[in-house]
């Protein structure tokens, strides 16, 4: 009997390589990549501040290019290499086609593709996987369970997260008392892609399209399923609403809490861990969080301890309780199979000692996780000190992204371009974006003029100023003014038809000479004038830039014959809430009284 030719072994296609083999576990690889790209990327960009959105997405994302040169570089061979100590490999690169094109040490696939898939683990988590995960690791010949990475992923994650945060220190004081997501929709979008992705995280576990990664992926859903719906029961109980980032919290622990047993237990076991999962976790972020000062102390932003460390562990023990010799037969494959029997099992059938001693093997692995989490990211951040800082200064952490990247996250005109006052998507008879005035501004009369679209525009970087708003109304949420994004456009605008122009004039609070850009664009009917000063403190450029200003408008008003005249005071009105977005402008009536 003959093979068909596209089974026949060939040089590209050795006889030790299976290609449905192969075939999955590259596409297990991209599930687990899309994860974290473009997944981690966008529930990292929605879920923060909008003044941190980039830099959160952005470190995620070149993050994952970090890894992989240090994973081909050295990692991946210390990891799953040659043994240096009980649990840690020697270094070595793994880059030649020799080396590549071999059989993995595992599975029925070449070695490139085995170096490509745990990338992917390490790239979502860059944490040393090889005392669990690699055949010759203590952990592994111990007979820890660790189906998928629960420990050597999420436990080490939640860990090493929260140690990093101790040592880097808290956010300011404004943004740990309030720090909304900028964008819930876009958060749920990379949920949706973390979830999805889930089945290549757990079902690519075996090295093989087999039954046990069928059932690994069933289990999966069906614990993140039951994890989200008893989140959300327990916020609408004690809250009273459901919570959309709850139910991303609870999805994330139920994933979490599977993945060191989504081959080796029952799908019923896979429900029970699913509203343990939901619960447990839940319970120590919204009420045990607050009660312990050691977690009030550091500023964990994501919740990664409870979401990874908490749930992780919990996976850990849950598995060592409901994993079944059956099923731990068919993913092992090794002689001595019958060692990987849960407490609950053992039981049932007379082996209580076989599964309390999982049990302990299991709490040993955990142990010896934290530990090791908590010394390696310790030794790292300290390191790192030496070289930069861990954490960056007030005003950095005031401004945001603008002041790390030179970037924000939603820009909705470039910079230098007019912007255009409209009344078109308004259900107030004014002007959308209202003059934003000093207590210093003065008020032009055209007379009979008209002014054709006149528009001031003060340009400014960084957004280290501040004015006492006058005038008949403010306009106190958006960009436009009174946030820390910037570039800013403060614009002073009066519509064609109107007899008013109003100038807007800023007051310094802080000098800083870190920001050397401070420039104004003026538009005056068909007429464009800028004026930048690049030299000096702040302070000094705003005086320059004020004084080009004020002369261009003076000369236009000479120019095409405009009187003049500078009316009362108007009366000042203050904010004391940059961020409060409650005042509303008057509905003016129209003439017929609606």
């Amino acid at each position: 009997m003959e093979f068909p030719p596209n089974l026949l072994p060939d040089e590209a296609n050795p006889k030790w390589m299976n290609k449905g083999d192969n075939a999955w576990q590259l596409t297990a690889a991209t599930l687990v990549g899309l994860q974290s790209i473009p997944g981690l990327v966008i529930i990292y960009g929605g879920m923060v501040k909008k003044k941190w959105a980039i830099n959160s997405a952005f470190m995620a994302f070149y993050a994952f290019a970090v890894v992989l040169i240090c994973w081909v570089g050295w990692s991946f061979r210390m990891s799953f290499g040659e043994r240096l100590i009980d649990f840690w490999g020697k270094p070595a690169v793994a880059l030649d086609q020799k080396y590549l094109l071999g059989q993995a040490f595992l599975g029925y696939f070449p070695t490139a593709t085995m170096v490509l898939f745990q990338f992917v683990f390490a790239g979502i988590t860059p944490i040393l996987i090889g005392g669990i995960w690699c055949p010759e690791g203590w952990l592994a010949k111990l007979g820890v369970i660790d189906f998928a990475g629960g420990f050597v992923i999420h436990l080490s994650s939640g860990v090493a997260g929260f140690t990093a945060a101790y040592w880097v220190g808290p956010r300011i004081d404004k943004d740990r008392e309030r720090f909304p997501p900028n964008n819930i929709l876009l958060m749920l979008a990379g949920a949706g892609l973390l979830w999805m992705g889930w089945t290549g995280f757990n079902g690519g576990a075996p090295y093989a399209a087999s039954t046990v990664a069928s059932l690994a992926a069933l289990n999966t859903h069906v614990c993140a399923a039951t994890s989200l719906l008893t989140w959300l029961l327990l916020d609408t109980i004690v809250f009273g609403k459901p919570s959309v980032i709850g139910a991303v919290q609870g999805m994330i622990t139920g994933l979490v809490c599977i993945t060191p047993g989504a081959g080796v237990v029952q799908c019923w076991a896979a429900i029970l861990m699913g509203l343990i999962s939901g619960s447990l976790p839940w319970y120590t972020m919204m009420v045990l969080h607050n009660k312990l000062n050691l977690l009030k102390h550091v500023d964990d932003t994501f919740a990664v301890f409870h979401t990874h460390a908490i749930a992780g562990g919990l996976g850990g023990i849950l598995t060592g309780f409901f994993a079944m010799p059956k099923l731990s037969r068919l993913f092992f494959q090794v002689p001595d199979w019958e060692k990987y029997i849960g407490l609950a099992y053992g039981l049932q059938t007379g082996r209580t000692s076989a599964g309390l001693k999982q049990m302990g093997i299991q709490l040993i692995g955990i142990v010896f996780i934290v530990c090791l989490n908590i010394v390696t990211t310790s030794l790292i951040c300290l390191f790192i000190k030496l070289i930069v800082p861990l954490r960056l200064n007030e005003e950095e952490l005031r401004i945001g992204d603008d002041a790390v990247h030179g970037e924000e996250a939603y820009a909705l005109w470039s910079d230098g371009d007019r912007f255009e006052n409209a009344k078109g998507n308004s259900i107030y008879d004014v002007d959308e974006y209202p003059s934003i005035m000093s207590k210093n501004a003065s008020e032009l009369q055209m007379g009979d003029k008209q002014a054709q679209g006149f528009e001031f525009a003060l340009q400014y970087l960084p957004p280290l100023l501040t004015a006492k708003n006058t005038g008949r109304r403010i306009n106190k949420g958006g960009d436009q003014f009174g946030r820390s994004n910037c570039p800013h456009n403060i614009v002073s605008s009066v519509s064609p038809g109107s007899t008013k122009i109003h100038i807007m004039e800023a007051q310094l609070t802080d000098a800083v000479s870190a920001y050397p850009r401070v420039r104004a664009t003026i538009h005056l009917g068909s007429e464009t004038f800028s004026v930048q000063a690049n030299n000096g403190v702040l302070s000094e450029q705003l005086v320059s830039v004020k004084e080009q200003s004020m002369s261009i408008l003076k000369d236009f008003i000479t120019k095409h014959n405009i009187p003049t005249e500078v009316p009362d005071e108007p009366e000042e009105v203050s904010s004391e809430d940059d961020n409060d977005i409650s005042a509303k402008p008057p509905i003016k009536k129209s003439k017929n009284g609606q």
